[in-house]
C-alpha cells in the first residue's frame, strides 16, 4: 500500500512549476521596489538580485545566476548600453531586456543592435512587462509592432536609416550630451575624457550628420523627438 501511494506521489513532483528568476537594474529605488512588488504577483516569476548602478550590474551580472536581466539605460557609471555590451561578451545567452523612460526612437534601435532580447518603455502597462519577460526567457524577443517596422525597414538595401544612426556608440553619446546644451568642456568633465577628444568626437558628429553648428544638431534633435531633460542624458 506505502509503495503505491508512493507512485501515486511521485508525478505531482514533475508538476512542480519553473520559475523566471528576474535581475533589476535600475537606479531609483521607488521604481526598483514598484518592480519587485509586480513580479512577486506574478505567479513564476521571482527576483533574485538587483543593482543601482552600472558598474555594480556589470559585477552581479557575471557572479550570479539569474534567467533574465531586467535593465535601465540612463544610470550612474555606467550606462545601460555599456552594461549591456559587457555582459553580453561574458554571458551571450543571457536575455537582457531593456526597460527605459527613453522613446524607442531615443535608443532601441542602438539596443537591439548590441544584444538586447527586447525593448520596453516604462510607461508600458505591467502586463507588457510580464509578457516580454516570459518572452524573453523562453528565447524570443520581445518588440514592438512599430519597432519592428523600423527594423524591417533597416533590412532594405537601399534604407540608409536617419543621420544619428550612423554616428557610434560613444559618439551617440556625445550627441546626447550636445543636444541637451552641454558644452564640449561640460561634457569632457562627464565622460573622464580631454577636451580634445570630445572635440574629435563633436567634429566627427557633424560631418556624418552633415551639420555644421550645435544649433543645427538640436534643431534636428528636436525634430526627431531624440530631446530630452539634462538629468536623463
Amino acid at each position: 500500500m506505502f509503495a503505491s501511494v508512493l507512485i501515486f506521489c511521485l508525478p505531482l513532483l514533475d508538476r512542480q512549476e519553473t520559475v523566471t528568476k528576474v535581475f533589476i537594474v535600475e537606479d531609483h529605488a521607488i521604481v526598483r521596489e514598484g518592480l519587485k512588488l509586480i513580479l512577486s504577483n506574478r505567479k513564476g516569476i521571482s527576483v533574485c538580485g538587483e543593482a543601482a548602478d552600472g558598474v555594480t550590474a556589470i559585477r552581479k551580472l557575471l557572479e550570479d545566476q539569474c534567467d533574465v536581466a531586467l535593465l535601465d539605460i540612463t544610470m550612474p557609471g555606467k550606462n545601460g548600453l555599456e552594461v549591456l555590451k559587457q555582459v553580453k561578451k561574458e554571458k551571450p545567452d543571457l536575455p537582457i531586456l531593456i526597460l527605459s523612460m527613453h522613446s524607442e526612437e531615443q535608443y532601441a534601435m542602438r539596443a537591439l543592435r548590441a544584444g538586447a532580447a527586447g525593448y520596453l518603455t516604462k510607461e508600458s502597462a505591467p502586463e507588457k512587462l510580464i509578457e516580454a519577460i516570459i518572452k524573453v526567457a523562453s528565447g524570443g524577443k520581445y518588440i514592438s509592432p512599430s519597432l519592428a517596422e523600423k527594423l524591417a525597414h533597416t533590412l532594405d538595401p537601399q534604407s540608409q536609416g536617419k543621420p544619428h544612426e550612423r554616428l557610434s556608440d560613444r559618439e551617440d553619446q556625445v550627441f546626447r550630451q550636445l543636444i541637451n546644451g552641454r558644452t564640449v568642456s561640460q561634457i569632457a568633465r562627464h565622460f573622464s575624457l580631454s577636451v580634445k577628444t570630445i572635440s574629435t568626437h563633436r567634429s566627427h558628429i557633424l560631418t556624418k550628420m552633415h551639420m555644421k553648428t550645435n544649433a543645427e544638431l538640436m534643431h534636428y534633435a528636436a525634430i526627431n523627438g531624440l530631446l530630452t531633460s539634462s538629468h536623463e542624458v
